[in-house]
């Protein structure tokens, strides 16, 4: 098998067919088409299900090898300029929803001054669809909610943050002063679903305070859960930065909850191979940029 060939496949992978994936690359289907049909012959399976225009069960475990492949090739490029003083390259970067609302426009702004060959490609999700991206290849960095489960990806701490109770105008908690944990035993909450790293850390706390927690509904991602609960449709516990402004009395109430944990944000990577020299430029200035968010309520920057 060649690079070519690889390339294809990813192609076909990433476009939804052959025709696509030409255009592309830039060149006819019927070069697309022959590169695949060679690997296929190669390995002596179907990798592309002609009919439906998608990857088979074999192309899907061939299309992830070869995105990492793929990676290591840029990385190559990329670090040969990194010896010339010269930084550039494309990283694939994903951001949880609540924090890529602030730091990615710093991130931006930061690259383009300190690194103007390097082109940002930005993936906003939740950290359960962001760490598979990222073992698979398709991402090179992401910042997610820590800890990053599983041995495959390492981690580094950016920042811990506040948690805050967001409350309806006129809820009955909305005009109290001071607000232990105990105190939300009772009261049904728009919550993460169970298994990720937000509810887990959300069920220890109440577990701590000799309660458990009373779902309103689960939601798979925090900045809709905020959204939710900022258009009055329940109570919810969020990350202070998750609140623009932190305060609006006549849509909502942002209340201190005392014994509830800070949330970690960490930016991931895979274990396996050395992220090129654009990976590591944005993986430091996302440690600069985060100690300088000095405007940040409730954040709190972790050291390097």
């Amino acid at each position: 098998m060649d690079v070519r060939q690889l390339t294809a496949l990813l192609a076909v992978d990433e476009h939804g067919g052959f025709s696509a994936a030409a255009e592309a690359l830039h060149t006819v289907q019927s070069n697309v088409s022959a590169h695949v049909a060679r690997l296929e012959k190669e390995l002596g399976v179907t990798l592309v299900d002609r009919q439906a225009g998608r990857l088979t069960l074999e192309g899907a475990i061939v299309a992830s090898r070869a995105q990492r492949i793929r990676g290591e090739l840029d990385g190559v490029v990329a670090d040969l300029a990194a010896l010339r003083d010269e930084i550039v390259g494309t990283v694939r970067l994903g951001v949880i929803g609540t924090t890529a609302r602030w730091l990615v426009p710093r991130l931006l702004a930061a690259v383009k001054q300190k690194h103007p060959g390097v082109r940002l490609v930005v993936v906003d999700a939740t950290s359960a669809s962001l760490e598979p991206r990222l073992l698979s290849g398709s991402l090179d960095l992401a910042v997610v909610n820590m800890p990053v489960p599983g041995r495959d990806l390492s981690s580094e701490g950016l920042f811990a943050e506040d948690l805050v109770l967001v409350v309806p105008p006129g809820h009955p908690l909305a005009h109290r002063a001071h607000l232990d944990l105990p105190d939300l035993a009772s009261l049904e909450l728009i919550v993460p679903p169970p298994g990720t790293v937000f509810r887990a850390e959300l069920d220890a706390a109440a577990a701590t305070a000799g309660f458990i927690l009373r779902p309103l509904a689960e939601v798979d991602g925090v900045r809709l859960i905020a959204s939710l609960a900022m258009e009055g449709h329940g109570p919810a516990i969020v990350p202070a930065t998750a609140m623009p402004g932190l305060r609006d009395p006549s849509r909502w109430e942002v209340l201190v909850v005392h014994g509830l944990p800070r949330r970690r944000v960490g930016v991931a990577q895979r274990r396996r191979g050395l992220p090129a020299a654009p990976a590591r430029a944005v993986l430091e200035l996302l440690h600069e940029v985060t100690r300088a968010a000095h405007d940040m309520t409730g954040l709190h920057p972790l050291p390097a």
